[in-house]
């Protein structure tokens, strides 16, 4: 039988996360977007579970996604897993040179944020270069989404879900460290797109308190720490 599983008569569905970590809480709208209810089950990054390590021993590292007993690691790797197995609101688009697009984009968002946390956490001339290196991958998004509601067209896909570091966690790290990178100014199109985004009902109900993520960066940025980090 080839049809994908009703969400209303569900699998085994477990979700092995970080509340406040973007990569855990994109996965978590992917489900959310298809109706899959699962059981979340927080890791404590220090601390991890003997679970969590039972079903990822290469990488070690959330989001793990474990259905019927089958775990499938790495982010972008679950939310195609998700878009494939359970009926709902495509986060793909069926064409395939659009989806080839999209899973293109999701690659520059991914070297976008890892060049934004360290705008963010690193000091001296290695924080100068890494807002260079953002400013100029920023440019890429600034112009691709120009004219469009969301990356996806209309509605929410998969880009717009890759790029919810962007959109939102690190706003909360320019407050922290005063960073003037991501502005209206620079880039009206993204920025847009991010007032869209944040404020669209169902990202809305899945974001968690910008207190919680500003007192989770500020330990992250200290010298030594061994936190979160945007990227799986």
């Amino acid at each position: 039988n080839s049809e994908k599983p009703r969400n209303t008569i569900m699998a085994e569905v477990k979700l092995f996360g970080c509340s406040y970590s973007p990569i855990s809480r994109r996965v978590e709208m992917a489900l959310k977007l298809k109706g899959v209810e699962y059981e979340f089950i927080e890791e404590d990054l220090r601390n991890k579970s003997p679970l969590l390590l039972k079903y990822n021993p290469i990488h070690k590292k959330i989001p793990l996604l474990l259905h019927n007993g089958k775990p499938i690691a790495e982010s972008s790797v679950i939310i195609e897993y998700i878009d494939e197995t359970w009926e709902g609101p495509s986060i793909l688009p069926k064409d395939p040179y659009e989806r080839a697009m999209a899973r293109f984009w999701r690659f520059i968002d991914e070297k976008c944020s890892i060049a934004m946390w360290k705008a963010f956490s690193s000091p001296g001339e290695e924080g100068e270069k890494a807002k260079e290196e953002a400013a100029e991958l920023l440019k890429f998004l600034e112009e691709e989404i120009k004219g469009k509601k969301f990356f996806g067209g209309d509605n929410i896909g998969l880009v717009d879900i890759s790029a919810s570091f962007i959109g939102y966690w690190f706003g909360i790290l320019q407050e922290i460290a005063g960073l003037e990178l991501l502005t209206k100014e620079k880039y009206p199109n993204l920025c847009k797109w991010i007032d869209g985004f944040i404020n669209h009902s169902f990202i809305k109900d899945n974001l968690p308190p910008k207190d919680k993520i500003s007192e989770v960066y500020k330990a992250s940025a200290q010298p030594g720490s061994s936190g979160y980090k945007p990227k799986v």
